[in-house]
């Protein structure tokens, strides 16, 4: 029986969110009426996540990498590997709830223009987070910087299934056919913005991404709330800017990088007297954004990791 459904997990030395995501997929596999596949791919973890997948009964192919990749590569080695129709791409920090991966699968059947289908994402109390949103531009920027950006650019919202610009890659079917089409996740996006350019690569080849509402995912999401996420700030403001060069032109990504940067000057001013808020991390954003090349990101950190084998012990 040909595989119709490809489970395709990242992790990086999150062992136990992976358990819990495997889990959930298990349960899944159990009430779905067609075949399916789980394969992991294991960014290097070393704390022993490779074997509890490959110990896991869920698991049908383990890939484990000796060097950190990103995740954007690291999704594109699993769409080429997986046998399935569709590919239902999972972060390790995803748990599906029951009937997500049905979900999404019809909404694509039954949007013959459709390749790619987010969950609702809901963080770990069951408030929704926002994982559907328009494509990056200025007039984006402009709307975020009026703070008007939850009205007019978050998409993920309402109970029906839409067709949105973008959704998040944390649970996202995608055609594997059409993957294939448009060459894959472009590498150069280390992690952050490359669902947005693969989402955006589907819609000039005229596929189209939907948000559906009755899938949904707890996405325990692996952002620090502490000291400032330096290299989290890096990596995101250097390939928003990515982004806005490759699909825009030079003065459209000036124009998001000001916009975007006065959007964070106003939170850390408003975070000076606000509880729970911190000044510095706004900062840091404000001059990432202004100046996106300079300073070391997740793919340095990646590096620094591959250089010193005795940290993956």
């Amino acid at each position: 029986m040909r595989v119709e459904v490809s489970f395709c997990i990242v992790n990086t030395a999150q062992r136990e969110l992976l358990l819990r995501c495997l889990d959930a997929v298990a349960a899944e596999r159990a009430a779905l009426p067609f075949a399916t596949e789980v394969l992991v791919l294991d960014n290097a973890s070393g704390d022993g996540s490779a074997g509890a997948a490959r110990n896991h009964p869920a698991v049908d192919g383990l890939i484990v990498n000796e060097r950190r990749r990103g995740k954007g590569e690291n999704d594109t080695t699993l769409l080429r590997r997986a046998a399935g129709r569709y590919a239902l791409l999972l972060n390790e920090d995803s748990e599906l709830r029951p009937g997500a991966t049905a979900a999404l699968r019809a909404a694509l059947e039954e949007d013959p223009e459709a390749a790619a289908a987010g969950a609702r994402l809901e963080r770990p109390d069951g408030r929704l987070q926002a994982s559907a949103w328009r494509f990056p531009t200025p007039a984006t920027a402009l709307v975020g910087a009026l703070f008007l950006h939850r009205r007019f650019t978050v998409q993920s919202r309402g109970e029906r299934t839409r067709r949105v610009d973008w959704a998040q890659s944390a649970a996202l079917l995608v055609s594997t056919e059409a993957a294939a089409e448009i060459g894959w996740f472009d590498p150069l996006f280390f992690v952050y913005s490359d669902e947005v350019d693969f989402c955006r690569r589907l819609r000039d080849a005229g596929r189209r991404t939907l948000y559906v509402p009755g899938a949904v995912a707890v996405h325990h999401e692996q952002l620090s709330t502490g000291p400032v996420p330096e290299r989290r700030i890096v990596e995101l403001s250097r390939n928003r800017d990515r982004y806005m060069r490759k699909h825009h032109s030079a003065a459209a990504a000036t124009a998001v990088r000001l916009l975007t940067a006065w959007t964070y000057v106003l939170r850390s001013a408003a975070a000076l007297v606000l509880p729970g808020h911190s000044p510095r991390r706004y900062w840091r954003h404000v001059t990432a954004t202004l100046r996106p090349a300079k300073g070391e990101g997740l793919r340095e950190a990646a590096l620094d990791f591959n250089a010193a084998p005795s940290k993956r012990l």
